[in-house]
């Protein structure tokens, strides 16, 4: 492989030494090195390609877009392609839901949705302390940071990380202690020294934390628990949200409607950088440019959103392909884990993982499926699971393709 990237690149980088290989295309549910060497992704841009690469529909869209000159770069001012994704959100997302939201596009990445939604809550409130929970990831930058658990990635930031309290996840004692026990108590007592919150941050299923899902019933008491307290409820739904657990919502099972919501990622359809805040409209308490960036309206993102939901989301289809496809994953995963003492399988819709007991093994999977040209990721606090979440447009074919692959990862590095 070329060492310009080992020459010259920072040391920061991770997925091209976990695939160490140069990518040069890539069409649908595969990446092609510069060998022209496919490879069937199941890792789908950490979440960011549910409708897969260069998606041709999308592409279409966006490529007459830039042929007849549109707005590339507009801020936050009003242009044609934003109004036509207002306007469509508004149809095919909020209206069918029974949803009302106000839309804040706070900058092109999901940290900067975080990091919005932290200051307005905060503003909102005239609180300061922001509840977290086990595991969380929300982010790079500092608040997100703030409220994110895994130790190493909040070692980087180098200074305190204050104002947040991590409070225990759906399942984190393995059902022996009643929801919210510890939590409602200290916001009860007057002597915990519990600074009383200004909201409440929380994934519906963990990604980066491990591929840890929350049943309805924790995030309906959850939300009951922020109505009684005067907390606001912010769901980051940037990596699960874009119809990565079947609904376009990840808590929409849950039957709850968050105070704020954080998406990005598949937002922008075709992997551009594109990222909202949803915000109840009781809570729309910006001044003008209080919360601004450079890049926070990226109109050819608009563009592919725009067509992405109108192909994608304008029925139920897509929703019930991926609810289907990720009972097929679970049911293979379940397979799996029986044949392997202390193996678990987790996640719902196309968000699964694969747990192992032994925090090595999950790793050297991963680097089997990748020498059987298969690339998936893994996750957790020790990268202890296996991560699959391949394109919601993978094709049955190429889902038992993988699968195949999986089992095959599986048995080489545990036989």
């Amino acid at each position: 492989m070329n060492d310009i990237f080992a020459t010259l690149e920072s040391e920061v980088r991770s997925y091209s030494r976990t695939w160490p290989t140069v990518f040069d295309r890539a069409r649908g549910s595969y990446l092609y090195d510069e060998d022209g060497t496919p490879y069937l992704d199941f890792f789908a841009g950490a979440g960011a390609l549910n409708y897969g690469h260069n998606n041709p529909v999308l592409k279409k869209k966006l490529l007459e877009y830039l042929e007849r000159d549109g707005v590339t770069h507009g801020l936050d001012q009003s242009t044609v392609a934003k109004r036509q994704f207002l306007e469509t959100f508004q149809e095919t997302v909020l209206k069918p839901r029974g949803l009302n939201y106000k839309i804040q596009f706070p900058g092109p990445t999901g940290t900067n949705s975080v990091e919005s939604a932290l200051k307005l809550a905060r503003k909102i409130t005239g609180r300061e302390s922001i509840i977290s929970f086990t595991n969380a990831f929300h982010g790079m930058t500092l608040g997100s940071l703030s409220v994110t658990g895994n130790s190493m990635k909040r070692g980087g930031a180098g200074i305190p990380l204050v104002h947040a309290t991590p409070m225990p996840y759906d399942d984190y004692f393995d059902g022996q202690v009643p929801d919210f026990l510890y939590f409602e108590k200290m916001l009860e007592d007057s002597g915990s020294g519990l600074n009383e919150p200004a909201a409440v941050i929380v994934e519906t299923l963990q990604g980066e934390g491990g591929i840890n899902s929350s049943r309805p019933e924790w995030l309906r008491g959850l939300y009951e628990l922020c109505q009684k307290h005067g907390m606001l409820m912010i769901v980051d739904d940037v990596q699960m949200g874009c119809g990565r657990t079947g609904p376009f919502f990840s808590f929409e099972e849950a039957g709850i409607q968050p105070d704020i919501v954080c998406l990005s990622k598949s937002i922008g359809g075709y992997g551009l950088p594109l990222a909202l805040t949803l915000i109840k409209p009781e809570h729309d308490v910006w001044e003008p440019g209080e919360h601004n960036g450079t890049f926070r309206g990226n109109n050819p993102a608009f563009v592919t959103a725009t067509e992405a939901l109108r192909q994608y989301w304008s029925d139920d289809t897509l929703e019930k392909s991926t609810i289907a496809k990720g009972e097929r994953v679970g049911a293979v995963l379940e397979e799996i884990a029986s044949q392997h003492k202390g193996a678990v399988a987790k996640g719902r819709g196309l968000a699964r993982g694969l747990g192992f007991e032994d925090t090595d093994v999950a790793g050297k999977v991963s680097k089997a499926a990748f020498d059987r040209k298969l690339l998936m990721e893994t996750s957790g606090p020790s990268s202890e699971v296996l991560k699959i979440m391949p394109p919601l447009t993978v094709s049955d074919d190429e889902l038992e393709q993988g699968l195949q692959i999986v089992r095959d990862s599986v048995q080489a590095v545990l036989a």
